[in-house]
């Protein structure tokens, strides 16, 4: 049988809505030992945050990242997956769109998150191999 997303994914994604500054992002990022926070409009997934936003979309350009918010730099078009989505196709997906991470989303609420590494490191899943293979993963 194949292996839900559900089955791999991070559950509980870390959140922040659309006004929240790019240091408390990073600081939550920190906290969690996470590299992504899903940013949330009345509990519904508005967009997404990575580490890699906010150094490329926003230190390098000089931003200032106090007074810099999370919606002025985020992926706002998101892809996403449902937790019933089988992790192969997931997996495809990601290899599609040459991305590392797509929120999990339920009822239209993000339940949450799923990384390439969720896909490599569980024993059950794929292995890491087939997760690298065809996408730019680094």
């Amino acid at each position: 049988m194949p292996q839900k997303v559900r089955d791999v994914m991070t559950p509980a994604p870390v959140s922040v809505s659309g006004q929240t500054s790019l240091s408390h992002a990073a600081g939550l990022m920190r906290a969690h030992d996470i590299g992504v926070v899903l940013i949330l409009d009345d509990g519904r997934l508005l967009g997404m945050v990575t580490d890699r936003d906010i150094v490329v979309r926003a230190v390098a350009d000089g931003r200032d990242v106090t007074q810099t918010t999370v919606t002025e730099i985020c992926s706002c078009d998101l892809i996403t997956v449902s937790p019933d989505d089988d992790a192969g196709t997931a997996l495809r997906s990601m290899r599609e769109h040459s991305i590392r991470r797509l929120p999990v989303v339920e009822d239209d609420h993000p339940v949450g998150v799923l990384s390439i590494t969720d896909l490599a490191s569980d024993a059950g899943a794929l292995s890491p191999a087939s997760a690298s293979r065809g996408g730019r993963f680094w």
